[in-house]
C-alpha cells in the first residue's frame, strides 16, 4: 500500500519536467523560470519536512500519509487551472506542503515493522516505487501533454492519487511505535521535541555527515530529474514523451536493481561493521560520479543511455540506505523528526538550489556542461559518507536502540 502511495508521490512531482517545452512555448518562460518551478517545490517541501516530521511523531502516521496524499493530489489537479508563471510557481510550492508528510511518516512506519536486521532491505524495496513513479510521471505526462495539452497531465495524475487514497483508507494499518526495537529493549518511548532531535543530530558528527551527504546526493539527483528531459529534447530532438521516458526509464529501472542490492548488501555489511550502511552509500556516489560527467558530455545517444543506466544502479545503492543509515544513529521515538530533518536539508538546500544553479551554469557552459559539473558534488557526498562511517565505528557513537 505504501508502495502505491509513494508511486504517486514521485509521479506527481516529476510530471511537470516532461512538459517544460510546452510551458516554455505557451507562457514564454526562460530557463531560469523553469528552474524556479523545480526549486519552488523543493524549497517548500524541504522547509515543511522538518515540521511535518515533528507532527508525524505526534499523530497517527496513517492519518498523515493519507491526508498528505489527498492534499498533494488535489493541488496537482488544480495546477491545470493556472495560466501564468506566478500561478505555476504557487501550485508547485503548495504541492510541496502535501508531499512533505509522506516520507517521515512512511519511513517511521516501516522502521517499526522491520528491525535493523532487515530495515535496509525493506526500505530498499519501498524505494523501487520512487523509480517506477518517476518513470510513469516522466513518460505519461509527456505523452498526455503532446496529445491533449499539458493541463491534462496534472488532472490525470492528481485524480488517480485521490482514488488510490479512497481505496487504501481502510487497509493501511498503524504499528506500535518502536515495536521492532522492543525485541531487544523494553522501554516506553516518549515523544521528543523537534529541537531535541536537531540537538541530538548536531551533537552526533556521524548524523551531521549523513545530512551533508544527502544534501549533495540530492543536488545531483534533482539536476538530472529536472533537466534531463529538456536536455534530450534539445540535443537529440526527441518528442516530449520519448524525452520524458528516456530521461527516466534507464536511470530508474537500474536504480531499482541497485536499491534491492544496496539494501541486501547494507544489512549484511551492517552485521560486520557498524558503519556498513554508510560504506555502501559511499560506493554508490563514488561509482556514479564518472557517469554523471558522461551524461552531460557525450553526444552519442547510445553512450548517454549507458551512462544513465550505470549511474542509476549506483544511485540505487545510495538511495536504499538514506533513512536506514540515519536511523542507526537516532532513537526510535524521533525517527519521524529525523526523516523530516533529512528531507529539509536534502530538498530545501540540495534540491532547492540545483535547478537554479544548473540554469545559471547552463548560460555559461551549456546545459550538458552544467550537468557534468554536478559530479563534483557527488565526490563531496562520498567524502562525507566515509567520515560518517568512520565516526560510528568509534565506541559509544550508536544509541542503544539500534
Amino acid at each position: 500500500m505504501l508502495w502505491g502511495i509513494a508511486f504517486f508521490n514521485y509521479a506527481d512531482r516529476q510530471a511537470i519536467f516532461s512538459v517544460f517545452p510546452l510551458l516554455q512555448k505557451s507562457m514564454g518562460l526562460n530557463n531560469v523560470q523553469l528552474g524556479l518551478l523545480g526549486s519552488a517545490f523543493a524549497w517548500v517541501y524541504g522547509l515543511g519536512a522538518l515540521f511535518a516530521g515533528n507532527i508525524v511523531d505526534r499523530v497517527r502516521r496513517k492519518t498523515a500519509i493519507l491526508g498528505g496524499l489527498y492534499a498533494w493530489s488535489a493541488i496537482c489537479m488544480a495546477t491545470a487551472a493556472v495560466s501564468s508563471f506566478r500561478g505555476l510557481f504557487t501550485m508547485r510550492a503548495l504541492e510541496g506542503i502535501g508531499e512533505a508528510f509522506y516520507f517521515p511518516a512512511s519511513m517511521s512506519l516501516v522502521s517499526d515493522y522491520h528491525s535493523p536486521a532487515t530495515r535496509s532491505r525493506a526500505i530498499g524495496l519501498h524505494q523501487t516505487s520512487v523509480y517506477i513513479g518517476t518513470i510513469a510521471g516522466g513518460f505519461f505526462a509527456g505523452l498526455i501533454g503532446q496529445r491533449y495539452g499539458w493541463r491534462w497531465s496534472f488532472v490525470v495524475f492528481g485524480g488517480a492519487g485521490i482514488l488510490l487514497g479512497l481505496v487504501l483508507s481502510r487497509g493501511l494499518r498503524e504499528p506500535k511505535r518502536g515495536q521492532s526495537e522492543q525485541i531487544v529493549m523494553d522501554a516506553r518511548l516518549p515523544m521528543v521535541e523537534t529541537r531535541e532531535t536537531v540537538r541530538a543530530i548536531v551533537n552526533q558528527p556521524g548524523a551531521l555527515a549523513l545530512l551533508g551527504a544527502f544534501f549533495c546526493a540530492n543536488f545531483v539527483a534533482v539536476v538530472l530529474l529536472t533537466w534531463m528531459p529538456k536536455f534530450l529534447f534539445d540535443r537529440f530532438h526527441m518528442s516530449l514523451a520519448m524525452s520524458g521516458l528516456t530521461a527516466t526509464i534507464y536511470v530508474q529501472l537500474a536504480s531499482m536493481l541497485g536499491a534491492v542490492c544496496g539494501g541486501w548488501l547494507a544489512d549484511l555489511w551492517r552485521t560486520k561493521r557498524r558503519g556498513g550502511r554508510m560504506l555502501v552509500q559511499a560506493v554508490g556516489v563514488f561509482g556514479g560520479a564518472p557517469f554523471v560527467v558522461l551524461c552531460g558530455m557525450t553526444r552519442s545517444l547510445a553512450w548517454l543511455i549507458v551512462a544513465l543506466t550505470v549511474w542509476g544502479f549506483f544511485k540505487g545503492l545510495y538511495d536504499a540506505n538514506i533513512f536506514a543509515s540515519v536511523f542507526d544513529v537516532i532513537r526510535p521515538e524521533a525517527r519521524g523528526s529525523a526523516a523530516g530533518l533529512m528531507n529539509t536539508v536534502g530538498w530545501l538546500g540540495g534540491g532547492g538550489s540545483a535547478p537554479i544553479v544548473i540554469a545559471w551554469l547552463a548560460g555559461h557552459f551549456g546545459l550538458g556542461g552544467a550537468i557534468a559539473m554536478a559530479s563534483v558534488v557527488y565526490l563531496a557526498a562520498g567524502g562525507l559518507l566515509l567520515t560518517a562511517a568512520r565516526v560510528v565505528e568509534l565506541p559509544g557513537r550508536l544509541p542503544e536502540a539500534t
